[in-house]
């Protein structure tokens, strides 16, 4: 006998962990001003500029998707006038991928990423930037213990930074590296309990981290292989002595694993938003390591820290993965940047806002 469809979709609700707010969907849409020129794979952060809150980007993959196309180059968005400029390059002499960047006590922290040779050898960086708003300048801060790229980076008590798993040269890590930028000095936090990752997202509200999905290595027929992880760890900070977090295993979100999301907490809603991603493992190309080209997500959700558990929200208008962060400025969400339907990087800026 077929169950009644309320009990049905109550049944699917409790295999995903995820609950359905009735109102309408959000939908994003494209902002009214676009980055200078198509970039993807970038480090974003918002920050008060000269002008008032604005959107930067760093790094990142231009549109030719080579080696040559790795990219040092910054914007600035600025909000209020809708107006986007090329701001001085990130001081490193190659282009860097899968960066993070995150804002600080009034600067932008820029951590590691990776070059790529013409011969294909990638190499994980060290290097830590400051970045100024107000004098647009960079200055190099303490490098990473363990350099990593595609790692998820967060904020706590306006002070201190976590750098969580990420990859390493030549495997993921599940170190968990933590700066503070006020004495410029490195700790390692508890370590991250789950598969290690690269390409995973996170974000922090309150004491609380949320980190999901990713890519783990795995080997098979004496061959390296790269895989999605969709699985969903929460870390509580213990504000008393913040190199100690709880780990523990939470419920994985509604759907198939995404690559490279973009991921931001937010402080008032005790929230982590997700959105985006890539269906299929890929290298700086979109195209899958097992040859398959990946394709974009719609999906927007939440991770609700006071209910312990996913919610779905909806589609975006726009599909588009490959992402290094979210940006949330005032009550909007800004995605900078990606990659489209066909791997196709873009310069579109996507908006959007949802409601508590």
């Amino acid at each position: 006998m077929k169950l009644p469809i309320i009990t049905m979709a109550a049944v699917l609700l409790t295999l995903t962990g995820c609950e359905r707010r009735p109102q309408q969907e959000p939908l994003s849409q494209t902002a009214g001003f676009v980055l200078p020129e198509a970039i993807s794979n970038n480090a974003v952060a918002v920050a008060d500029g000269p002008d008032g809150p604005t959107l930067y980007s760093f790094n990142g993959l231009k549109a030719g998707k080579t080696w040559k196309d790795t990219s040092n180059a910054a914007y600035a968005c600025v909000i209020a006038t809708e107006s986007c400029k090329i701001i001085a390059s990130v001081p490193v002499p190659e282009g860097r991928l899968a960066s993070a960047a995150v804002s600080v006590a009034g600067k932008i922290y820029i951590f590691g990423g990776y070059t790529v040779a013409a011969n294909g050898d990638e190499v994980s960086t060290p290097e830590v930037f400051a970045f100024d708003p107000a004098s647009g300048r960079y200055e190099q801060k303490s490098d990473m213990p363990t350099p990593v790229d595609d790692a998820v980076i967060v904020p706590y008590q306006n002070r201190f930074i976590y750098v969580i798993s990420g990859w390493h040269d030549e495997g993921n890590v599940s170190t968990v590296q933590m700066f503070d930028t006020m004495t410029g000095a490195w700790t390692e936090a508890t370590p991250f309990p789950g598969t290690p990752v690269f390409g995973h997202a996170g974000g922090i509200a309150g004491n609380s981290i949320i980190v999901s999905d990713g890519v783990a290595t795995v080997f098979a027929d004496g061959k390296r292989k790269f895989v999605a992880a969709k699985l969903s760890w929460r870390g509580d900070i213990d504000p008393q002595n913040p190199t100690q977090i709880s780990w523990r295993g939470v419920d994985a979100h509604a759907g198939s694993a995404q690559y490279r999301m973009a991921a931001v907490g937010d402080e008032a809603g005790h929230q982590v938003i997700f959105a985006g991603g890539g269906d299929n493992p890929y290298n700086y190309d979109g195209i899958g390591y097992d040859g398959v080209p990946a394709k974009p997500s719609g999906g927007f959700f939440v991770f609700d820290l006071k209910k312990d558990q996913w919610v779905e929200l909806g589609r975006l208008a726009e599909p588009s993965m490959d992402h290094r962060g979210l940006a949330k400025a005032g009550h909007d969400y800004y995605i900078l940047g990606g990659m489209d339907a066909e791997q196709k990087v873009t310069d579109r800026i996507v908006k959007f806002r949802i409601s508590n």
